[in-house]
């Protein structure tokens, strides 16, 4: 099972990645090991997730939403069909930072 993600990085920029265990690659990205990008943007927490049969719909997912204007990446949050991660800063959060088991 592969998913496509959103990150909320350190800096409150968003960075969008498929991967098949999103909790390795969640701490991969916090270790700075996972991207050039969120290297420097860390502390990361995961926002959102969705999951596909295979890698090439999780691909085809990942450019749709990396197109899509920062209104509407913040829209597919609001919103979205995926699985949502309240931030540690809402109400809605549960306390363990961390996404869980897919």
């Amino acid at each position: 099972m592969w998913h496509v993600y959103i990150l909320k990085c350190n800096d409150a920029s968003l960075y969008t990645g498929v991967a098949i265990d999103i909790k390795k690659r969640l701490q991969r990205h916090n270790r700075g090991v996972a991207s050039k990008y969120t290297r420097s943007r860390r502390p990361v927490e995961l926002l959102y997730a969705e999951k596909f049969d295979n890698k090439s719909e999780a691909l085809r997912r990942e450019i749709e939403i990396k197109s899509f204007s920062a209104k509407n990446k913040q829209r597919l949050l609001k919103f979205g069909l995926g699985q949502r991660f309240p931030s540690p800063h809402s109400d809605a959060y549960s306390g363990s930072g961390l996404a869980p088991r897919f």
